[in-house]
């Protein structure tokens, strides 16, 4: 059996919800980003302390099909942009429909529909972020940044920063550099 949990997006995420599993006594065979394989399922009393004890820590355990799938797309993309090395050269929309088994189409406006934005400006959005994690850790440069992540090119990669953030990646670092300068001297 499998559970679903929304805004389980991190690694910390995943320790807090194994802790709950184990303080709850449910035995699961794997725990991913997102989901839970568990060996057997739940008792009713498991399942309602389950759902009490992640609304405590901001998580959710999801009951419908569509908000699964949902969570599913949102998983996929966030693992894809945040925690692989480099970025697929496949098409999102392919690589996406191979990793769900499901045609692009219909997740595509699963998604639209419940969420508001497209699949891609998820996307984007991700990928900007991404960008300003690897800016700020100083070790690449933009071009490098760039390549990492599928841009088709520094100047592709600027202007979608400057659209989603109302900066440019230059001076997004130099700010970033000017504030951490005028903590160090506090």
């Amino acid at each position: 059996m499998k559970i679903y949990i929304k805004y389980m997006v991190s690694l910390r995420c995943k320790m807090i919800v194994q802790m709950e599993l184990e303080k709850l006594g449910i035995h699961f065979l794997s725990l991913d980003i997102g989901m839970v394989d568990l060996k057997t399922a739940m008792t009713s009393l498991q399942h309602d302390e389950l759902v009490v004890n992640l609304k405590k820590v901001g998580l959710e355990l999801l009951d419908d099909k569509k908000s699964i799938l949902i969570d599913k797309i949102k998983n996929v993309i966030i693992e894809m942009i945040h925690y692989t090395e480099e970025v697929p050269k496949v098409n999102y929309s392919v690589y996406i429909s191979e990793k769900l088994a499901y045609d692009y189409t219909y997740l595509s406006n699963i998604f639209s529909d419940v969420k508001g934005i497209t699949i891609q400006q998820f996307i984007i959005f991700h990928k900007i972020e991404r960008v300003k994690e690897l800016m700020l850790y100083d070790e690449l440069n933009l071009t490098e940044i760039s390549y990492r992540l599928n841009y088709s090119s520094v100047s592709h990669l600027s202007n979608q920063f400057k659209k989603i953030t109302g900066l440019t990646p230059s001076f997004f670092k130099q700010m970033r550099k000017n504030r951490t300068e005028k903590l160090e001297n506090v």
